[in-house]
């Protein structure tokens, strides 16, 4: 096994990295810095500057639209997105729907979409969790009855992220609902936002951002024809795509740039009497904390090089492994969403207006982070459901 990135690689990190100097708007470099959000415009203009070189598609193979680049390629790309920091390419677009329609999808449906999602003209949602479907998503109720060359859909989606800037929303819905099995009566749909009976509410969450919602589908009729993969085999294209959503997970990159921000912040904190004029970066618990983190960090980054070298032989799919990635991951995010609340302290407190405030003290973002990072542990598949996963397929128990 060799972990070591090769001459080729190093100076694909260089180029990526030039790229990204010359061409990111330092504005957007300073919001995602701080942590705040993006507007649409933002994304849709960095995704359109990747996609001149192909790089908007960076698991899509070059015959379909991407760069074809190696599992190894891909990891350095997306370290250098998340240490610079930049934004990746919209992930319900190239990390979804985009692989589940070069898998599954007609001739026409990759004439039609793949351009589109690359480019981004189309902004995508995903359609999968409702009200007593999360983790458990195969309880889930939305009907799509036949009706000649169309299917009439109705039910409600909930946690939709960014639906409130989408098209199009790829859907799993109930086509047999006396199947033996409920997996056997799953069918994925593609559905057109704007179509009649189509209606969204917007969620607020703890952190006061407006980033998920819920979809109403009122007798919603969408064509047969953009149905992906055969009626009632939605199930094995699902398993398909939360593979492809759970490799980029762990975010390594992320990680690191939230320990380097409590660290900056504990050297500016009075640490109290007991360290005399020391700051909270010499106190010996942050720092023990804060080492603990970086050495887990490390050993998980160790980990998914292993998987990146077991990827480099031909023929090799997604590998259950990595679950690991992803649930560590996960989990080392929040520990330092909560070292950086910790060198905060009262600060953190603070509000922006809005979460578009680029002018607000960088302080307002750091409660909002930590409350977002509460939910890395249950999308994609929740750490629960990713342990099973393990334990089946890894341990064979």
């Amino acid at each position: 096994m060799d972990l070591r990135f090769s001459e080729a690689d190093h100076a694909f990190r260089a180029e990526v990295r030039d790229f990204i100097g010359a061409e990111l708007d330092p504005a957007v470099r300073r919001k995602l810095a701080e942590h705040r959000a993006l507007t649409k415009d933002e994304i849709v203009a960095w995704q359109r500057k990747l996609n001149t070189r192909r790089w908007a598609t960076p698991s899509w193979p070059a015959e379909q639209g991407g760069p074809g680049w190696s599992a190894v390629q891909r990891y350095i790309f997306l370290d250098e997105l998340h240490q610079a920091p930049a934004p990746e390419p919209l992930s319900f677009n190239v990390n979804m729907i985009g692989p589940v329609l070069i898998a599954f999808g007609t001739p026409a449906q990759q004439q039609r979409f793949l351009p589109r999602i690359a480019n981004l003209d189309d902004w995508w949602a995903q359609g999968f969790s409702e009200p007593g479907a999360g983790s458990d998503l195969v309880a889930l109720k939305t009907r799509a009855v036949k009706d000649d060359d169309d299917y009439i859909v109705s039910g409600q989606k909930m946690w939709q992220g960014m639906v409130q800037h989408a098209d199009w929303m790829f859907t799993l819905v109930r086509t047999d609902p006396v199947a033996a099995k409920p997996q056997a009566g799953i069918s994925m749909l593609l559905i057109d936002l704007r179509s009649p009976g189509v209606s969204v509410r917007p969620i607020h969450t703890i952190d006061g951002r407006h980033e998920v919602n819920e979809v109403f589908l009122d007798d919603v009729r969408v064509p047969a024809a953009l149905r992906v993969g055969e009626e009632n085999r939605g199930w094995d294209i699902t398993k398909f795509l939360l593979g492809h959503e759970r490799t980029g997970i762990a975010r390594i990159g992320m990680t690191k740039r939230l320990i380097a921000r409590a660290k900056a912040l504990a050297a500016g904190v009075p640490a109290g009497d007991s360290l005399g004029a020391g700051t909270l970066a010499d106190d010996p618990r942050f720092r023990e904390r804060a080492a603990g983190i970086e050495i887990e960090l490390k050993a998980l980054e160790i980990t998914q090089l292993r998987l990146l070298d077991a990827m480099r032989e031909p023929g090799h799919g997604p590998d259950a492994r990595a679950s690991i990635v992803k649930v560590k991951g996960t989990e080392l995010r929040q520990a330092a969403s909560e070292l950086l609340l910790h060198a905060a302290g009262p600060r953190a407190w603070r509000a922006a207006e809005n979460e578009f405030d680029a002018a607000a003290d960088a302080d307002t973002t750091i409660a909002s982070t930590y409350f977002t990072l509460r939910a890395a542990s249950i999308y994609g598949g929740s750490n629960e459901v990713q342990k099973n996963i393990l334990a089946k397929t890894v341990l064979g128990l």
